[in-house]
């Protein structure tokens, strides 16, 4: 069967416009109508039937068009109630005649939409010479480039050649491509010009190439970006880097040099163009990847104590299989620390011939000697990463073979094992930083005294600890072993001990002393003291391990316990599968190093944070994390899948993890028999409260009825997210990379109250005023304290309404320009700049800059619809300005009411209990005071945040501005005096934050 023709051309998508495709009819009345529409053959009008009107009435001419909009960015779509149900990846809009009247439609599929939208806008472009195209595809620069290679491959110079050579030519240019596929495209070429001969000419060369590889969703996006030509130039580049994939500080040379490394023709790169082939390239580049480039180094802070980190850990470590029969194997090690884990697993017992040795006491046939264990672990322990390695020693030896262990370790490691007893006068444990390339030894410990050279401790047997306690008879008595005082020395800053309770553990607990929690037990503490468990592990470490019961060695869920802080959750690093995934993709932040700094929340010595919160954090500005799902590449098929051949059906599950208000699921419709370039086009919306805490699964899946197969995934942190057109790099079931197997997505990060991630651009989204929430304060019980906060009330209403106020006005003017609110504001100018033209092609209004705020007056006379848009424009700017002067006066309000609560912070127990407060009541009280400390932090440092956002908008209004050619005087002297005025908030706010210092 020949396959569906792609879209690789302007003339594809007029050709399919004039063929005709019925389409759905928007009205401001909430009424949907389908109609039947086409191009005129002669390219001048839209015409639709059935219609009442009257035939040469039910038509629109395309010299009438002035914008054309994808998605439902126009007041009909908005104010439409039957809005939610149409797909925003179907709907686009035609804007016509001068008071911008809108023609709005909804095709049956974003790839239909896309073709119009495409055509159409390449029509209006190009309506002074209507027939551009017509001059085909031939003399195009990618067409111009596959003859010169037709040509080179042509050796006798024929203009043809055997089918084998083209088939390997175009495996040259497109390594992904099967031959079986390039050469069923031949014969399709062939079978259509009704040929019997194989041999291929220059021109059925070029047509397969552009079919073959050609991905209809890079030529649209390519169409769009370069305002309807088939290439980018260096000016096309540098506004999609910065509008679209947030890159600051791009420059054209900086453009230029991509074009040279991506563009295939010689003639792109010497004339700086980037054709569909070369832009493709470049989007499946290292450049495009969806991870942060700034995370795959060290790029948090390490000087903080221990306890302040997520540690990568590993379980039984010298495993490769299940825990029930698997033998023991000197590759455990070698794989988890390749990996970057920095707490693994030794379980030690008496070996023969006084040589200590780890098995798996299930399987007792293989075992490795200590020695040769700590020698590979000397060899790796810091190859993936510099920092603290801690090995958690399982010990059930004799005495005698403990202090066999000890010169052992001392010899192997030398002077890298830490030994430095901790001070008694710190509060806290060092730092990673402070403890890199060293390695902590965890284990049990006898008392100081120096005249006690052995003596028992409770066991450290994990497992055989929860049989007993699971046994009918146990007591309640752990089990006793000797330990020798060389051993006892070796530990340190890790010493194990037993957990009791909360409220002992905080009166008694040493910093230096850890707990193990079975998985068990941490999910029953987790569930009944959320908050206890957070605030207990700012000062101590907490490890996690799985479950004995557990024989196929299978995982926990790490986030459960990652969202208590629990800092060391072990992991069995030989069982794959999405628990798995969540701690790889987790630690693959902050360079992979196996450190992971804890939100501040966490963090904080005063801060409210419960790991059951099922909404929004106090002190954190939720974001809106948008996802559109635009195509795969490459697929294949899932293993051991035989029931439908070769043919797979895909969908893609998107996952949000997190705290509980965050976890979410959505998929995409099933795209029927296509694994290699199979279209989703579709968007997902997720708002996600705790984003230091979030991760983000894609899974692609097989559609079956049997069972959907697993066909790969990939995990990455919220914080790592890149915006913008992303491929994302797909790993199999096991963790590994697929070659040339992708997603294609575009990432989006909006912001609902001010907050986010200013290096990733700016976004916002509409919140209106009468379903604003303010974060309410806490009544504590306390007279004294409670007065204090009260004053802390109308600062914090004053901080939020001016980010909202802002925030508003933004998505107003993103609104009238037809723009989604995950647009940014150089988008916005750029839109704005183009309605802003009068018909002899010059600007209707000039930028003047007024106390350094970029403003637009009009040069005359203005239609009512740029007035619109100006009033807009000008709410904006005002409610920026009036946050960047009033932010600072009230962020200092806040900050003295916290300054003066946190002063009551020692004594509030004591106040508690003058009052009568005592048991449930003071700790309600202590909560309270602490809820409120959190809230008026991170109100605070939202405010901060939110006027550097402002500050950034204006810089970059300005320069959009100058950019569309909206100054009055585009001269030398004009262009430097914008600079200063660029620069001049900037020198205030500094100089103003100098003063304060």
């Amino acid at each position: 069967m020949p396959s569906e023709k792609k879209i690789s051309s302007a003339s594809d998508c007029i050709s399919f416009m004039q063929a005709g495709c019925e389409l759905k009819k928007v009205r401001p009345n909430s009424r949907i109508y389908n109609r039947f529409f086409t191009l005129d053959t002669d390219l001048q009008a839209l015409r639709w039937e059935p219609s009442k009107k009257d035939l040469e009435k039910a038509k629109l001419d395309i010299s009438a068009i002035k914008e054309i909009r994808l998605g439902k960015n126009t007041e009909t779509f908005r104010n439409n109630g039957l809005a939610d149900q149409i797909c925003e990846d179907c709907a686009f809009s035609i804007l016509h005649g001068e008071n911008y009247e809108s023609l709005d439609l909804v095709a049956n599929s974003a790839d239909v939409a896309n073709i119009w939208v495409s055509g159409l806008r390449y029509l209006v472009s190009r309506s002074k010479q209507p027939l551009d195209f017509m001059e085909g595809n031939q003399n195009t620069p990618r067409f111009m480039w596959l003859k010169k290679v037709f040509e080179a491959a042509d050796i006798d110079g024929n203009g043809i050649m055997l089918e084998d050579t083209s088939v390997e030519l175009i495996k040259q240019l497109n390594p992904t491509l099967k031959e079986s596929k390039i050469r069923l495209k031949f014969k399709e070429i062939q079978k259509s010009k009704e040929k019997l001969t194989t041999r291929v000419t220059e021109e059925e060369f070029c047509e397969a190439f552009c079919e073959l590889c050609t991905r209809p969703e890079v030529y649209f996006l390519l169409v769009q970006i370069s305002k309807n030509k088939e290439y980018l130039d260096a000016n096309d580049l540098m506004l999609f880097l910065e509008a679209e994939q947030g890159v600051t500080h791009i420059t054209e040379d900086m453009c230029l040099d991509i074009i040279r490394r991506y563009e295939l023709s010689e003639e792109g790169r010497q004339k700086g163009f980037l054709a569909i082939d070369g832009f493709t390239q470049y989007l499946l580049s290292p450049e495009c990847d969806i991870f942060d480039p700034e995370q795959k180094k060290v790029a948090q802070d390490m000087t903080q104590p221990l306890s302040h980190y997520y540690i990568n850990a590993s379980h039984n470590t010298y495993l490769i299989e299940d825990q029930f029969r698997g033998p023991a194997d000197i590759n455990g090690y070698v794989r988890a620390l390749k990996m970057g884990c920095r707490s693994i697993e030794l379980d030690v017992n008496d070996g023969s011939d006084n040589e200590p040795i780890l098995c798996n006491r299930n399987n007792m046939t293989t075992h490795l000697s200590f020695r040769s264990v700590i020698e590979v672990i000397n060899k790796f322990a810091f190859v993936a990463s510099e920092y603290p390695l801690i090995l958690c020693l399982g010990n059930h030896c004799s005495l005698p073979q403990q202090k066999v262990m000890v010169q052992q370790m001392k010899k192997v490691f030398g002077s890298k094992l830490y030994t430095e007893a901790p001070l008694p006068s710190e509060s806290y444990l060092p730092s990673p930083e402070k403890l890199k390339r060293m390695i902590i030894v965890k284990g049990k410990k006898l008392p100081s005294d120096p005249d006690v050279l052995e003596g028992e401790v409770t066991d450290e047997d994990e497992e055989a600890e929860m049989s007993r306690r699971m046994s009918v008879d146990y007591n309640g008595e752990q089990k006793q072993i000797l330990l020798c005082r060389e051993l006892s020395d070796l530990v340190s800053i890790c010493k194990s001990v037993q957990y009791r309770d909360f409220e002992l553990s905080m009166k008694s607990q040493n910093y230096w002393e850890i707990c193990s929690f079975s998985e068990t037990e941490a999910s029953r503490i987790a569930n009944e003291y959320p908050e206890d468990f957070v605030n207990y592990n700012k000062k101590f470490l907490s490890r996690i391990y799985p479950n004995a019961m557990r024989i196929d060695s299978s995982n926990l869920n790490p986030q459960d316990f990652w969202n208590c802080g629990c800092q060391i959750v072990a992991m069995n690093f030989q069982t794959p599968g999405p628990m798995m995934d969540l701690h790889t993709g987790w630690f693959l932040q902050n360079g992979g190093c196996g450190y992971v700094l804890r939100p501040s929340i966490m963090r904080d010595e005063v801060s409210y944070f419960s790991a059951n919160t099922k909404g929004i954090v106090p002190g954190v500005s939720p974001l809106v994390l948008h996802i559109k799902i635009i195509s795969g590449q490459n697929f294949p098929k899932p293993k051991g899948a035989c029931a439908k051949g070769d043919v797979i059906d895909p969908y893609v599950c998107i996952e949000i993890h997190g705290i509980p208000a965050d976890c979410s699921e959505q998929r995409t419709k099933t795209v029927q028999q296509n694994s290699d370039n199979p279209i989703f086009d579709e968007t997902f919306e997720f708002q996600v409260n705790l984003p230091e805490l979030a991760m983000i699964r894609f899974v692609v899946l097989d559609d079956d009825y049997i069972g959907d197969e697993f066909i790969g995934q990939y995990t990455i942190p919220f914080e790592c997210l890149q915006p913008g057109y992303r491929h994302v790099p797909l790993r199999s079931f096991v963790g590994d990379i697929m070659e040339h197997v992708t997603l294609f997505v575009h990432i989006a990060i909006t912001n609902r109250s001010g907050g986010g991630k200013p290096q990733k651009r700016s976004l916002s989204v509409r919140m209106g005023k009468k379903v604003r929430e303010y974060t309410m304060l806490r009544n504590i019980g306390l007279k004294t304290i409670d007065d204090i906060f009260k004053l802390a009330v109308h600062p914090l209403r004053e901080a939020i309404d001016m980010r909202e106020n802002m925030q508003n006005a933004i998505v107003s003017v993103k609104e009238l320009c037809g723009l989604p609110p995950i647009a940014s504001l150089k988008q916005c100018l750029l839109t704005l700049s183009s309605r802003l033209i009068t018909s002899d092609n010059t600007p209707s209004v000039s930028l003047v800059m007024k106390d350094n705020f970029p403003h637009l007056e009009p040069l005359g006379a203005i239609p009512d619809v740029q007035k619109k848009m100006l009033a807009a424009y000008d709410l904006m700017i005002q409610e920026s300005r009036f946050l960047i002067e009033m932010a600072d006066t009230v962020q200092e309000k806040i900050v003295q009411c916290q300054k003066a609560g946190m002063e009551f912070h020692e004594e509030l127990h004591n106040l508690g209990a003058k009052e009568g407060l005592k048991g449930r009541k003071l700790n309600k009280a202590t909560e309270s005071f602490a809820w409120n400390i959190t809230v008026l932090k991170g109100q605070g440092d939202l405010l901060k945040n939110a006027k550097n956002e402002a500050i950034e908008n204006m810089k970059q209004i300005q320069l959009a501005c100058l950019s569309c050619g909206l100054s009055k005087a585009p001269s030398s002297g004009a262009e430097a005096k914008s600079k200063r005025s660029l620069e001049a908030i900037e020198e205030k706010e500094s100089s103003e934050d100098n003063g304060k210092l």
